[in-house]
Parts: structure tokens; sequence; C-alpha cells
């Protein structure tokens, strides 16, 4: 399949309208006002600028389940409205790209490095090298974690859209909280994730990159993201003969697991043009694997 100009001929998809991530799909009754849809009501919008931690799973009835945080959808929280405000604008820009589009980005600041409007930059050069002009939409937020990217995908992060292909790296912003979900919450939060997009787009295909490897070897963060991408093995996303799952560690870490410098920037957890150079040549392969495949 071709990447210059327009991507060539694909299966056509149909956008799933029916149940967008209603209650039931998650396994924690949500009591927000407002569980699905945009624009939102006047009581979610002043349910969700409450501070994330008084709307996890439990805390209205005062207990602690930190184990069901990275799987039922939670809005972030920054400060008064900014993610609200951030999600909004993409929300906007995804207004504008309505229906067929070659590529969805879905994650964090990783995702949202790659290229987006939030920053007001162009897809950058390590994507253009191997994809080209293909059209993207970009919905990668800076800090988020599973339960905010499943929160955005219910209400307007995606409506509207048809992907020829769905790229899905999120988890990273998990691990600040691992000490108290554990690392198979954070694995199953991923899924979730895979989950919900399935539900949304029934027949596109769904690349799901493991999470990258950050800091050091023996330093807890580190570690953790190597059990949580151990963790997703045994979940079997590739059940789904139209999910793929890329794991790009051995090309990011040195023979001693160290991260490769030239790959990462300075706090060794966002990559350098040269990292996403390496992760964009990886990604090709795999993506014109799933796409060949969707087409049978």
């Amino acid at each position: 399949m071709a990447f210059r100009g327009q991507m060539g001929v694909a299966a056509s998809l149909v956008l799933l309208l029916v149940g967008r991530g209603i209650a039931d799909d998650y396994p924690y009754k949500l009591v927000e006002p407002q569980p699905t849809g945009w624009p939102l009501t006047a009581e979610e919008r002043s349910y969700i600028l409450k501070a994330e931690f008084e709307r996890r799973p439990g805390s209205e009835a005062k207990k602690h389940l930190p184990e069901l945080w990275p799987v039922v959808p939670s809005a972030g929280f920054w400060t008064g409205t900014a993610w609200l405000d951030t999600h909004a604008k993409l929300v906007e820009r995804l207004q504008e790209n309505k229906g067929a589009v070659d590529f969805l980005l879905v994650g964090d600041s990783i995702t949202q490095q790659w290229g987006s409007p939030l920053d007001k930059k162009p897809m950058n050069a390590g994507w253009v090298k191997q994809f080209g002009k293909a059209k993207v939409v970009n919905i990668g937020i800076g800090g988020d974690k599973s339960q905010n990217v499943l929160w955005r995908l219910d209400h307007g992060g995606v409506d509207g859209l048809e992907p020829k292909c769905v790229v899905l790296m999120i988890g990273n912003n998990n691990m600040f909280f691992v000490p108290e979900t554990g690392v198979v919450p954070a694995a199953k939060g991923v899924k979730s994730c895979v989950d919900n997009l399935r539900r949304k787009f029934p027949k596109a295909p769904i690349v799901v990159v493991k999470i990258l490897p950050a800091h050091e070897p023996r330093n807890a963060f580190y570690e953790n993201i190597k059990k949580t991408n151990a963790a997703l093995d045994p979940l079997k996303l590739e059940a789904d003969k139209l999910v793929r799952v890329l794991d790009l560690t051995a090309d990011m870490v040195n023979k001693d697991g160290t991260i490769k410098a030239d790959l990462y920037t300075k706090d060794k957890i966002h990559l350098s043009e040269a990292g996403y150079a390496v992760y964009a040549e990886k990604l090709r392969p795999v993506v014109d694997a799933v796409l060949a495949d969707a087409k049978k």
C-alpha cells in the first residue's frame, strides 16, 4: 500500500454509532452525569472539573479501588479547565476532518509529538519519510493515562472518523500509579483502549505499540514499564486478526538495557528526532502487514 499522496484502496470502514463506550462496557458502573457524548452538559462539565482523584471508581462510596483506575474512563485534570480545553481543541479539529483518514493516532505526549494541532506543528520528519502525505488525525495529549484516553474516546474524541489504520501507544503515565494499581491493571488499561477503539471502528486495523523504555535499569519506572509490557502478552491482543503489537524495546536500548541516548531527549522519556525516525521505520512494515490482512 502506497502512502505517498493518498493511500491506496482499503477496505471500506463502517463507523459504529451504537454502544459508544456505554457504562456496561466497563467493570465499574459509572456515576458521572454524562458517560458518553459531546458537547458536554453543564452537569457533566461541573463534574469533571473536580480533581481527578475525586472521580475515581469507588470515590463516591469512599472505597479505594485502584485496580480499576486504568480501565474506567476518567477525564483528565490539570488546573481549572486546561485539560478540558485541550480536549475541546482536538474535538474541534476533528470536526474539520470528519470522514475517511489514513491514520488515527491515539496516546499521550509521545504520540502528540509526532506532530499535532495542539503544538501547531506538522508531522515530523521521521513520520513523513515513511508515510508521506497520509492524512493523519492525532489525538495525543501529554500526560494522559489510559483512563483519560477512554474518556476522550467516549466524549467526542473520534466521532465521525473513518480511519484506515489506528496506532495506539498509551500507559507511560500510568506508571506513576503502579505502586497502587499494580502492573496487570495498567496492562488491562491498554487493552480497554483497544477494545474501545474496536467497538467504534469494527473493521479498522489497530497497531498497539508497547510502552517505550524510560529512565534507567533498576529505576522503578523503567522496571514497571518492562513488567507492564510483559503483562500485555497474556491478554492476547493479537487474537483479533486486525491487531498487531509492536515492541520497540530492543531498538531503543543498548545491550546493557540502558536507553540509547541519541534516541531520547534529556528527560529519558520523550523521543528525539532520531528516536522518531526509528519508531516510524519500525512502524511502517507492521502497518503494511496489517493493512494487507484487512483486505483479505
